[in-house]
C-alpha cells in the first residue's frame, strides 16, 4: 500500500493494530476449527466407506433371497405377499451439530416385522418369501445407515472447503495488507516526526540567529 494513501494519524493507527489482533484471533479460531473438521471427516469417511461396502453385501443378499423367492413361488406370489404389507416403513430426520456444521441422523421406524405384521399369514406361503422379507429389511436399514454416513461426509465437505477459504484469505490476503497498512502508517509517522524536529530545528535557528541580531543592535546603539 503506498505511503501516501494511508491515513498517517494516531487513532488509524490504533484502529490497524485492533484489527491485526482480531483477524489474528479470527484466523487461529478458525484453523483450529477447520484441523477439527478434517479430523471429524477423516473418522466418518471411514465409517462411510464401511458402511457401503455393508450395503452392497446387503443388496446382494437382498437380490439373491428375491430371486429365490420368484423361482419358488414367481411373480405374482411375492407382489402378493408385498401388497399384504399394512404399514410402511418411515423415515425420521434429526440433526446433529458438530464444530458449528449441521449433520443429518436418519432414523427408520417400522422397517423390522414380524411374521404377523407382514399380513400374508403363515399358511400358503413359502418360507423363502420370509427370507426375502427379512433381507430386504436389513437392506432398508443398511441404506439409511449409509445415506446419514454419506450425507455427513458431504456436508463436511463443503464446510471445509468453506472454511479452508476464509483462512486462506485471513492467512494470505487480510492479514499481509493489514500488516502493510500498519508499516505504512509507521514509517509515515516516523516521516512527520522527523520533518517536524526538522521544522522545529530549523525555527530554533532562525530566532536564535534573530536574538543575536537584535543583541547587536542594542550593542551598536548603546556605543
Amino acid at each position: 500500500m503506498p505511503i501516501r494513501d494511508v491515513r498517517a494519524t494516531r487513532a488509524e493507527l490504533l484502529a490497524t493494530r485492533r484489527q491485526i489482533a482480531l483477524a489474528d484471533r479470527a484466523h487461529t479460531v478458525l484453523k483450529r476449527k477447520l484441523d477439527g473438521l478434517i479430523l471429524e471427516l477423516s473418522r466418518r469417511a471411514g465409517e462411510a466407506r464401511l458402511r457401503r461396502e455393508a450395503l452392497e453385501e446387503r443388496y446382494r443378499e437382498a437380490r439373491d433371497e428375491i430371486a429365490a423367492a420368484t423361482m419358488m413361488e414367481g411373480v405374482t406370489g411375492v407382489m402378493l405377499a408385498a401388497f399384504s404389507v399394512e404399514e410402511y416403513p418411515t423415515i425420521s430426520l434429526t440433526r446433529q451439530n458438530v464444530f458449528g456444521v449441521i449433520l443429518p441422523e436418519l432414523e427408520g421406524e417400522n422397517i423390522h416385522k414380524t411374521l404377523d405384521e407382514r399380513g400374508y399369514g403363515l399358511l400358503g406361503t413359502a418360507s423363502v418369501i420370509d427370507d426375502a422379507a427379512d433381507a430386504f429389511e436389513d437392506l432398508i436399514e443398511q441404506i439409511l445407515a449409509t445415506a446419514e454416513a454419506e450425507g455427513s461426509v458431504t456436508r463436511l465437505v463443503v464446510e471445509i472447503e468453506r472454511m479452508r477459504r476464509r483462512v486462506n484469505a485471513l492467512e494470505y490476503k487480510v492479514l499481509p495488507d493489514l500488516i502493510e497498512k500498519r508499516r505504512a502508517i509507521e514509517l509515515r509517522r516516523d516521516e512527520l516526526e522527523r520533518e517536524e524536529r526538522t521544522r522545529l530545528l530549523r525555527i530554533k535557528k532562525i530566532k536564535a540567529r534573530r536574538a543575536a541580531e537584535k543583541g547587536e543592535d542594542l550593542l551598536s546603539g548603546l556605543r
